[in-house]
């Protein structure tokens, strides 16, 4: 029988033997140490001194301000169209004929001075239909000069012949003396009366025929005007039949050839002048409030003045362009604005004009301004004066309206009501809501919590910038006298 550690009596129960009991006083072994080892982290702790706690300390946040301070901004509106010349000059046949001369250089893009000849029409035409009407004129001429020497003549005949009627009467009248004393036959008598009525049959023709020289004359007068006016038309055929460009200009178009017959209306060449381009650019009707005066009053203006009001607007335009390594800008002038907005776009047209689009080409660098080139507008209003802005990132729109946030003098956050005024590119006018001088934060303060403490950092070059694109030097910045 092997050993346990119980071991079995009479009664059935098992006893405890001597091996169980090593193995319970092994187990009673760790209860010593365990208990020194408590009793020291006691005694270290309560020996320690309790840990110091520091007050709390408020971090301020770390933001960009710019100090606003009023500037003059210059209200702009952009637009966009396509270059088209001022004039476009259509030749068109006025007399028919065939072409017997065209010029070397009319070729479309060809630039050609004004006066120069370009078509001819065969005047051969034209330069007898001058002949004939100069010889009718000179026949007509000949028949006045024969009508009023034939009246001349005929006032001296009548003179005389009234002269004869007075003396063949005084010769009746004697002979009728002498009838009575008998000293002449009634023969006598008789022939001296048909004598007297015979003058005076004379001068009835005379008068007559002098009657009728008024009448002839008229006629003959409106017969000479009519064959001048008819030699004015032939020669006014013959002169159309050379055909000069009436400007400096650009051929666009040619029609013809040499040799080539042509009747009354049809086109011949299409010129452009060189003088002025235009841009009718479309800008968007909210952009054109901001630029236009506010200080015309147009209750009492006449219809003369109201056709000169775009005149009174004091608007000026730059026009630019931006087509691979080719850019330039043109200084232009505002001519007219579209009696119309477009229904589609909701846009505005607004022609502008360049002048010596050709002049101010830089070979290489900046084309001149031609035909259907895309370019974008920029139209200036009258500077503002003594305006407040700030770039559009640092305007919060909420569902109360729009807000800024500003520094105040214990550099704490602070939120701002404001009324917003025009905006353009990256900058946007306050119209009411800050004061001069105040700090405006542009950098992002997330979370925003009113009254935060800030460690704000002036940004110089910002304000910098506002000022140059609220009111460019280029543009007249600060020169214009109007205000809203």
């Amino acid at each position: 029988m092997t050993q346990t550690d119980h071991t079995e009596t009479e009664t059935g129960r098992e006893q405890p033997t001597l091996g169980h009991w090593r193995k319970q006083w092994r187990r009673l072994l760790v209860l010593p140490p365990l208990a020194l080892g408590i009793g020291i982290i006691v005694w270290q702790l309560h020996l320690r001194e309790p840990p110091v706690q520091e007050p709390a300390r408020e971090v301020a946040r770390s933001v960009r301000v710019i100090a606003v301070e009023p500037t003059p901004f210059v209200p702009r509106a952009v637009g966009f169209g396509q270059v088209q010349p001022k004039t476009v000059w259509t030749a068109v046949a006025q007399v028919a004929g065939k072409i017997v001369e065209r010029a070397p250089n009319l070729e479309p893009g060809r630039l050609i001075p004004a006066g120069t000849v370009i078509l001819r029409i065969d005047p051969s035409d034209y330069e007898l239909a001058v002949a004939r009407n100069e010889a009718t004129i000179d026949s007509v001429d000949a028949e006045l000069n024969e009508l009023r020497v034939q009246e001349e003549n005929l006032q001296h005949s009548l003179t005389i012949e009234r002269r004869a009627v007075a003396l063949a009467a005084e010769d009746l009248e004697r002979k009728r003396t002498l009838l009575r004393q008998g000293t002449v036959s009634q023969a006598s008598v008789d022939e001296a009366e048909r004598r007297v009525l015979s003058d005076r049959r004379q001068v009835r023709e005379l008068e007559n025929q002098l009657a009728l020289i008024p009448a002839r004359r008229r006629v003959l007068e409106a017969s000479l005007a009519l064959n001048r006016t008819q030699l004015e038309d032939a020669r006014l055929s013959l002169q159309r039949t050379t055909i000069r460009m009436p400007f400096d200009g650009r051929i666009n178009e040619v029609a013809v050839e040499r040799d080539q017959f042509v009747g009354v209306g049809t086109t011949l060449a299409v010129a452009d002048s060189i003088d002025v381009a235009e841009v009718n650019a479309q800008v968007p009707i909210e952009q054109m409030s901001p630029v236009v005066r506010r200080d015309i009053d147009l209750s009492d203006m006449t219809a003369a003045e109201l056709a000169r009001v775009p005149e009174w607007l004091g608007l000026s335009a730059i026009v630019q362009l931006r087509t691979g390594t080719l850019e330039g800008d043109w200084q232009a002038r505002v001519e007219r604005i579209s009696p119309a907005v477009d229904p589609e776009t909701r846009t505005v047209g607004v022609v502008v004009a360049v002048p010596d689009p050709y002049r101010q080409a830089i070979p290489g660098t900046r084309p001149p301004l031609i035909r259907n080139m895309y370019v974008r507008a920029e139209i200036l209003g009258p500077a503002w004066r003594d305006q407040l802005v700030v770039p559009r990132a640092a305007v919060q729109r909420r569902a109360d309206g729009p807000v800024v946030y500003v520094a105040d003098d214990d550099d704490r956050l602070r939120r701002r009501p404001v009324t917003l005024g025009p905006a353009q590119g990256d900058i946007v006018v306050i119209a009411a809501g800050l004061r001069p001088g105040e700090r405006v934060v542009v950098s992002d303060p997330t979370p925003a919590i009113d009254g935060m403490l800030l460690a704000p950092t002036a940004d110089e070059d910002l304000s910098r910038r506002l000022v140059a694109e609220a009111a460019p030097a280029e543009l007249g910045g600060g020169s214009g006298k109007a205000s809203p």
